[in-house]
């Protein structure tokens, strides 16, 4: 239609504004406009690219490193490329894997933490900006073929929406295809997935076979290989980002059982057993010092973060905290050999030798599986504390189905040896150093050697473009372009081990804790994250000699107060280029539970209709902290109809309202503990027209935030069953779970059915959920003039 418009029009009077400004073209400028489209080829002998990010992962835990957790395919890479024991990230996922997309730093990206807790401010608005172009869209427009595999966690919460904005979606970021999961973790065996534009459900079971660790293994495999199936000569990048070391700890039983016994000795005598061994390979120089376990003074720390004492444990403790980091190291080596797979395709393909394998971390082992470890890591999510007794019921579950595990505090402080803190303290290298092997049998002479130059998560952009002899464009799509924060590390591929870091400066900013590296030299604030206390101006600040302390052990800040203000100075004027502040250290409850703009506005009255695939937690109807009603317009035809009428959540919290042996039944699984707030009703549900529901009313808060109230049961405006409630002050799942009608996705709520627990026997005509004042009787008359509409 425009050629033809374009051949009958004078030259002379054809511009952009002739096609109401919506085509960018003036053909009295270049006849090349109007020529047809050529996609651009990479040079000849281009690389691929296959980057692989774990989550949650210290320095001390792998093999390759010196640790416990024995991890074949990366050491067989290692073996044959470059071990990195300097490289930083930001301390927390979203943040990280937004510098790995971009090159930028995290703010700049709009990530000041996960996308869950974004704030509204500029660098905190959980959405990537037009003004920082990823890594896939350069590669794309430049002839390489992009996949991603696995986690995202850099899609706006409210944005996770069968309905919503996909423009930070994986395949709007630059990559051909995508199967994985979007949200910040998912269940291994009942994962919430997304394949290219659109959700799916797990093509298997667990009683099948299935985890997600195998399943994004097999897709990566298949993409490549429909890719050289018919564009063998395109060069590829695959970023692969599997669900490990995350939250939950699931694994195979086999190879959990191959680390039985590997942890009894406890955290405190592995750090000792390791710091040696990591010594001994290099990756951390001789002489460097233990720190200790709770390095951060009373009235800084937080109690939530602290690590108990081993030996002061009691018999039941030690063999549950112990069982849990053997569950934590089967799942690291099961998704190892899955990545196996891949890198044994590639030898077998010939591909392997002209490609570059990043093997990296993207934050420090995790803390939030509180001091005491957890059956469910949702607990810290929602402020609500573990107990021994209830986590010790599920000792020989753990890792199974029908846990969503943690490991304490203590296993974090010792997977990250010799720093200080983990994951979420950007102060201390214990949050920010984390593994990362580089081989390029084509382009990397080295082999097996150890790099000791600084770096940081935004150098790794800059280190692909400098591969691929590509430059990030100063604009893009019309936006200019942030400048790279990073610099490339290809010159520590060849150059000797103590060879001097090209990067000059790197800040650090995380949920309140912050800190500043520059030319070895690092300034720390003194300030635990999601504690809420505030009062940024008074932290204490340390300082440190990176290049002769590691472990950050001897505070140099009394002795050297000139350079110490240096720094501070540095840390403020990067927080204003990168728009860092201001600074928040809510808690994990306060922050994940803001409501957020949204292209639907809050209101009282959500409905919702069978036939739609499950609504995302971060969109659904928020009943946390609040009374609420439930009521489904059912049609039953059959007197044995049973399943699901509504659910939201899991077995590790949620609630459904369901039928089952005639009668219906209300379940609010609060946080997995047993037993399962249950409620019958006593009279049988009888073929016909029906409004089913149930009425929480909130009365106070417990002691833990949660909320206290009355739950009623009613068939047709009846009472049917009552009695005592609790319920979550805080999300159900982190991500997946999400609301349905008529069925229950990924794992179900209740024990008193299985997934999917479709309902039959008659026809759901909707469900309604009320968070306003309206009585629950007008919105059961409401219901039955809907169903007397047919």
């Amino acid at each position: 239609m425009i050629s033809k418009l374009a051949a009958q029009a004078d030259p002379q009077q054809v511009t952009k504004e002739t096609f109401h400004g919506k085509i960018a073209l003036d053909v009295r400028d270049s006849k090349e406009d109007w020529a047809p489209y050529s996609p651009k080829k990479a040079p000849e002998g281009s690389p691929n690219i296959l980057f692989i990010l774990y989550d949650d992962t210290g320095l001390a835990a792998w093999s390759p490193y010196g640790g416990a957790i024995n991890m074949p395919t990366m050491q067989r890479l290692a073996d044959n490329g470059i071990t990195y024991s300097q490289w930083h990230t930001t301390a927390l996922c979203s943040p990280t894997r937004s510098t790995l997309l971009t090159g930028r730093n995290h703010h700049l990206n709009g990530m000041a933490a996960i996308t869950e807790a974004a704030a509204g401010f500029p660098g905190g608005s959980g959405r990537l900006p037009k003004q920082a172009a990823t890594i896939g869209q350069v590669l794309q427009d430049n002839g390489w073929s992009t996949f991603w595999i696995g986690k995202d966690h850099n899609v706006p919460e409210q944005d996770v929406a069968a309905g919503g904005d996909r423009s930070t979606w994986p395949l709007q970021m630059g990559f051909d295809r995508y199967y994985g999961f979007l949200g910040g973790e998912t269940n291994q065996w009942y994962p919430d997935l997304t394949e290219d534009n659109h959700f799916v459900e797990p093509p298997a079971t667990p009683e099948e076979g299935y985890h997600l660790s195998k399943d994004l293994a097999d897709h990566a495999l298949e993409f490549l290989k429909d890719q050289k199936a018919t564009n063998p000569s395109k060069p590829w990048y695959m970023w692969y980002c599997p669900g490990a070391n995350h939250a939950p700890h699931q694994a195979p039983e086999e190879y959990i059982a191959k680390y039985k016994g590997k942890f009894d000795g406890g955290y405190d005598a592995y750090r000792k057993w390791v710091l040696p061994r990591m010594i001994a390979k290099g990756i951390i120089p001789k002489g460097t010092e233990y720190t200790n376990f709770n390095p951060l003074p009373p009235g800084v720390s937080n109690p939530g973060d602290e690590v108990l004492d081993w030996n002061k444990l009691s018999p039941d403790e030690k063999k549950l905290f112990s069982r849990l980091a053997e569950v934590y190291a089967g799942f690291s080596e099961y998704t190892d050999a899955q990545v196996g797979r891949i890198i044994d395709y590639l030898q077998q393909t010939g591909q392997l030798e002209n490609t570059v394998v990043i093997y990296a971390a993207d934050n420090g082992a995790s803390g939030e599986g509180s001091p005491s470890g957890s059956v469910n890591e949702n607990k810290f999510f929602n402020g609500y504390p573990d107990e021994l007794k209830e986590n010790l019921k599920y000792i020989d579950k753990l890792g199974s189905p029908d846990t969503y595990e943690h490991y304490p505090t203590g296993w974090a402080a010792a997977f990250s040896t010799p720093f200080k803190m983990f994951k979420r303290y950007s102060e201390y290298a214990g949050g920010t150093c984390d593994p990362l092997v580089i081989s390029w049998p084509k382009g990397i002479k080295a082999k097996g050697e150890v790099r000791d130059q600084f770096h940081h998560s935004t150098d790794i952009v800059p280190t692909i473009l400098d591969i691929c002899g590509l430059e990030m464009p100063k604009v893009y799509r019309g936006v200019p372009q942030y400048p790279l924060s990073g610099v490339s590390m290809r010159y520590t591929f060849d150059a000797a081990p103590n060879t001097k870091t090209q990067k000059h400066i790197q800040y650090f900013a995380m949920l309140g804790s912050r800190a500043l590296w520059k030319d070895g030299w690092k300034a720390v604030a003194l300030h635990a994250p999601l504690t809420g206390k505030g009062n940024f101006d008074k932290d204490e600040w340390e300082l440190y000699n990176t290049d002769v302390d590691r472990a950050e052990v001897n505070n140099l800040a009394k002795k050297n107060p000139d350079k110490l203000k240096e720094l501070i100075k540095d840390w403020n004027d990067e927080a204003a280029k990168n728009l860092v502040l201001p600074l928040d250290d809510r808690t994990a409850v306060e922050q994940l539970g803001i409501e957020r703009p949204s292209s639907e506005a809050p209101r009282d009255l959500y409905k919702y209709y069978p036939g739609t695939s499950a609504v995302p937690e971060g969109v659904a109807v928020n009943v946390r902290g609040r009374s609420y009603k439930i009521l489904a317009d059912v049609d039953i035809k059959d007197a044995n109809a049973s399943g699901v009428l509504f659910a939201h959540g899991s077995r590790f919290g949620g609630h459904t309202l369901f039928i089952k042996d005639k009668k219906l039944n209300y379940v609010y699984n609060f946080l997995g503990i047993a037993p399962e707030q249950k409620f019958t009703s006593n009279v049988a549900i009888t073929p016909g027209k029906h409004v089913l529901g149930m009425e929480f009313t909130r009365e106070k808060a417990g002691p833990n935030g949660e909320s206290l109230g009355k739950m009623k049961l009613y068939i047709d405006g009846k009472e049917v069953a009552s009695g005592p409630m609790r319920t979550q002050s805080g999300k159900f799942t982190l991500a997946g779970d999400g609301l349905c009608v008529g069925f229950d996705s990924g794992d179900s709520v209740s024990k008193e059915y299985k997934t999917p627990g479709t309902f039959k026997g008659g026809e759901i005509i909707g469900v309604g959920i009320s968070v306003g004042k309206v009585e629950y009787s007008d919105l059961n008359n409401e219901a039955k003039r809907a169903l007397g509409r047919d």
